[in-house]
C-alpha cells in the first residue's frame, strides 16, 4: 500500500513550486523527516537549512558535509521531489536568492526554561504558522475532495483517536453533528472496534494518529476498512502503518518536537486545520440541509449562552 497514489510526497512533486517559495521543500523535510533513514535525514536538514551553501556544493562536497555517501545525497533528492541532485542546487539556488531579497530571518522554535513569556508567545506563534503553512502546502486535494464527498454522503461517520487525537476527533464529530451529520467520536478503543464491526458500505471512518503507528485507532480502521466503509486517515506519517487500511490519506505537518513541545501538542495545530477543512467544504456540499440544521442548533443552545443571576 504505501507505494499506491495515497502516497502524499513522491518524486517529481512540486519541483517549480519549491523553486518560487521554498515552503513546499520545508514541508517535506518536516513531513518526511520521522520517516527517513539517518543519513536521508541529514541530508535533508542541511540542505532546508543553509539553502545558499549547500546549493554551491557538488554532490560529492555535500555527501561530505552530512557524512553521508554520494548515492544517499541523489536518494534524498529524489524523496524530495527531484529527478536528481542538479535539480535540488537549481531549487536550492532559487530559494537562496528569495532569501537575500529581504524575507525575514526565521525564527528559532527552541523555548528555553528561562524564556520571558514574551519570547514563549512569539516562537509558538511563528511555530504555529509555519506548521499550518506546512500543512495546507503538503495537504493532497483530491484525497481532501474525496473524504469530504465520502462524509457529506455517509449514512454514519465514526471517528477514532486516543489521547491529544481524541480531543480532534471530538472537534470534528460535534460539528459534523451541527450540520445534521450523523458522527460518533470514539476514544475507548473497545467501543471503537464494536462500533466498526456495525459499519458497512455507504458509511465512513476517520482515524486521527500523527504517528500512524497507534493500535488503538488502526484496530478499529481496518475492520472499518473490512466491512467496507470508506476509511480515511489523519497522519503525520502517510507511509505509516495505518495507510494500510486508509481508502484516503491526509497528510498533516507538525512542529519539531522539543522538550517543552512534544509532538502530541505540535500536530494538534494541523490536524485540527484538516478537521476545518473538512467541515466547511462538508458543509458547502450539503449547504441545503447544513445552513438550517445550524440554524437549529444555535437557536437550541442561545438559551446557555445567557448568563444566569447567582440565586441569593
Amino acid at each position: 500500500m504505501s507505494d499506491d497514489p495515497k502516497v502524499i510526497f513522491s518524486e517529481g512533486d512540486g519541483q517549480d513550486e519549491d523553486a518560487g517559495s521554498g515552503v513546499p521543500l520545508r514541508a517535506r523535510v518536516r513531513s518526511l523527516g520521522p520517516s527517513m533513514t539517518r543519513s536521508v535525514q541529514a541530508v535533508a536538514e542541511t540542505v532546508a537549512a543553509d539553502p545558499a551553501g549547500c546549493s554551491r556544493l557538488t554532490v560529492s562536497a555535500l555527501a561530505a558535509r552530512t557524512g553521508t555517501s554520494e548515492a544517499t545525497v541523489v536518494r534524498t533528492a529524489r524523496l524530495l521531489g527531484y529527478p536528481g541532485y542538479r535539480d535540488l542546487r537549481l531549487a536550492l539556488a532559487a530559494l537562496a536568492a528569495q532569501q537575500e531579497s529581504g524575507a525575514a530571518p526565521a525564527v528559532t522554535a527552541d523555548i528555553a526554561v528561562d524564556d520571558p513569556i514574551a519570547d514563549v508567545v512569539a516562537k509558538l506563534a511563528h511555530e504555529e504558522a509555519q506548521t499550518l503553512a506546512d500543512t495546507a502546502a503538503g495537504l493532497d486535494l483530491a484525497a481532501l475532495a474525496a473524504a469530504v464527498t465520502a462524509l457529506a454522503t455517509a449514512r454514519r461517520i465514526d471517528i477514532y483517536g486516543v489521547g491529544a487525537s481524541a480531543l480532534v476527533g471530538q472537534d470534528l464529530a460535534q460539528k459534523l453533528l451541527r450540520i445534521g451529520l450523523v458522527a460518533h467520536a470514539h476514544s475507548d478503543p473497545h467501543l471503537a472496534v464494536t462500533g466498526a464491526v456495525q459499519l458497512r458500505p455507504g458509511d465512513a471512518a476517520v482515524a486521527i494518529t500523527h504517528s500512524g503507528a497507534t493500535g488503538d485507532v488502526i484496530d478499529p480502521l481496518r475492520t472499518a476498512f473490512e466491512r467496507g466503509a470508506t476509511t480515511i486517515a489523519l497522519t503525520g506519517r502517510p507511509n505509516a502503518p495505518v495507510s494500510h487500511y486508509a481508502d484516503l490519506v491526509l497528510a498533516t505537518s507538525a512542529a519539531r518536537e522539543t522538550r517543552l513541545r512534544p509532538a502530541a501538542m505540535s500536530s494538534r495545530t494541523s490536524q485540527l486545520l484538516v478537521v476545518d477543512c473538512l467541515f466547511v467544504a462538508v458543509a458547502q456540499q450539503t449547504y441545503e440541509t447544513a445552513a438550517p440544521a445550524l440554524a437549529a442548533s444555535y437557536e437550541a443552545l442561545a438559551p446557555r449562552r445567557t448568563a444566569r443571576s447567582p440565586r441569593p
